[in-house]
């Protein structure tokens, strides 16, 4: 495998990963969140991901599989990964120990932290949610350096998508951890490091399956990162982008993210 496809697929992943960093400058440095940009870009990123998980990925494991295995058992094979990556990501989610909602948006005046005992919950809450975010990104990094080696052009709008994703959560670190401490610079610092486990899970899944890569293999991943995907968009941006902002305006989102995407498909062809 080219070494340059390698490592452009690791910055991409690492870009979207550290994308918890912009949420965090955002919400220590801004007086307010703009949840109707937020409800946007997360109804885009959605459209994004479903997209080009059932037109593109889905469509690429199937191929690959039918290949290796025959058309029959190639079918099921796909299909099978595709659950199996639902399961995985539902699995993460169930499994995470959190009593907050990571993805929950705050703004810098929604919390005051004037006790201390609001101050250790808070801290708290933000230790949690980087722990939360730090395990749920790790096969997200795997799903986007996996997209890219299979075809750079498409890895890029996958890891935008991502990286959008990422900025809320951001977010949901840096507030608690800013009044729990009083310090931008530590709550930048731990939001900022939960989103490294998006690049660490891109080299340790690496590290661990590029031996083994071969038809059969690469298209089962690519089935389950298109699973990945769609579960993430249907449990995490969608709901998330209604609550921040009007109905209408996430789904105008969701339709210019599958636009768009649409589109960039178009002009690789």
């Amino acid at each position: 495998m080219n070494t340059s496809t390698v490592l452009f697929a690791f910055l991409l992943t690492l870009f979207a990963g550290l994308s918890t960093g912009i949420g965090s400058v955002l919400s220590l440095l801004t007086k307010r969140t703009s949840t109707k940009i937020l409800s946007v870009a997360l109804g885009f990123s959605a459209g994004v991901m479903v997209y080009v998980s059932f037109v593109e990925i889905l469509a690429k494991a199937n191929a690959a599989l039918v290949s290796a295995l025959g058309q029959r058992a190639g079918a099921w094979a796909a299909v099978g990964g595709f659950f199996f990556g639902i399961f995985v990501i539902a699995l993460i989610d169930k499994l995470i120990p959190s009593a907050e909602n990571p993805h929950e948006v705050h703004t810098v005046e929604e919390m005051d932290g004037k006790s201390e005992s609001h101050k250790s919950n808070l801290m708290r809450m933000g230790m949690f949610t980087a722990l939360a975010i730090a395990i749920h990104n790790f096969p997200e990094g795997l799903a986007t350096f996996t997209a890219t080696l299979s075809d750079p052009h498409l890895g890029i709008p996958i890891a935008l998508a991502i990286a959008i994703h990422n900025i809320p959560e951001g977010v949901a670190v840096a507030v608690p951890v800013f009044y729990a401490t009083g310090s931008r610079i530590k709550a930048f610092r731990l939001s900022f490091l939960s989103g490294l486990s998006e690049p660490l899970g891109a080299v340790i899944g690496y590290i661990l399956l590029h031996r083994f890569f071969n038809d059969a293999v690469f298209g089962f991943i690519f089935a389950g990162v298109a699973g990945i995907m769609v579960y993430i968009s249907v449990d995490e941006l969608l709901p998330c982008a209604r609550e921040y902002g009007e109905h209408h305006l996430s789904i105008y989102g969701l339709i210019a993210g599958m636009a768009v995407m649409a589109i960039s498909l178009l002009l690789f062809l």
